[in-house]
């Protein structure tokens, strides 16, 4: 018979044993699991402006995707105010100094006079330039968030890209899993006629003003209602900075 001390000695041991291996199997993988991530958000970040790529994301491997962010994309981060933030700032926040380093589920949670605004401007063929804006905000369960792909006149939607935490499968995870639903935001403009700021409203039951509003996703309701949040408040802002890039 063994003793209790003997048994609590021997599991112990074996805990720590455990933890020693667990510790050294994520210090060992951590920086793949960090490249996945990073190949991930560029993905998502292209994909609002997918149709603009020289070919689908699905159909390139990850060098060629890390490749063509790294020789088409130009970073930058900004404030509310249209500021450029210091890199050093960047990095003291993020651990990273670049626009992809930027955690919006972090800048989410910070005042709005302090948020880091990522800005990503993708060069396009023949010179066109294309501005990418991160939008997060609520669904049903969770987060949601968004990548907006503004034309070079900052005002008219080029493409848009969605993600979710836990939005329910045909129902609110529509919004990223729905090609018809995206398609509609292309073409819809966030400024109205005289240059005021009016954002883009997903409207149950259908769309009535053709510049402004898409059509909402059945059964949704209130997934909808956070992605109407999301982008009045999230693309509001980048208003400042958009002014100063149109001048």
């Amino acid at each position: 018979m063994h003793s209790t001390r003997s048994t609590i000695v021997f599991v112990f041991i074996m805990t720590a044993v455990v933890a020693v291996i667990l510790a050294a199997l994520f210090n060992g993988l951590k920086p793949i699991h960090d490249k996945n991530e990073a190949l991930y958000n560029k993905t998502a970040i292209l994909s609002a402006i997918e149709n603009q790529l020289p070919k689908k994301l699905d159909e390139m491997e990850g060098e060629e995707i890390e490749t063509l962010f790294s020789t088409k994309m130009k970073q930058s981060v900004v404030s509310i105010s249209g500021e450029a933030i210091d890199e050093a700032l960047i990095k003291a926040r993020h651990g990273g100094s670049k626009a992809e380093n930027i955690s919006l589920k972090t800048e989410k949670k910070i005042a709005d006079e302090e948020k880091y605004l990522p800005v990503f401007e993708y060069q396009g063929d023949g010179g066109k330039k294309f501005y990418i804006a991160s939008v997060r905000g609520s669904g049903l369960w969770d987060d949601i968030w968004g990548y907006v792909a503004l034309e070079d006149d900052l005002n008219t939607l080029a493409g848009i890209a969605f993600g979710h935490k836990g939005e329910t499968p045909g129902l609110g995870a529509e919004i990223k899993d729905n090609g018809a639903f995206k398609e509609q935001f292309k073409g819809k403009k966030i400024y109205d006629e005289d240059g005021n700021f009016k954002s883009i409203y997903v409207r149950k039951g259908g769309a009535k003003d053709p510049i402004h509003e898409v059509d909402g996703i059945s059964g949704a309701t209130i997934t909808a209602d956070g992605v109407t949040e999301m982008l009045d408040r999230g693309l509001q802002y980048y208003d400042s900075y958009f002014n100063t890039i149109k001048g």
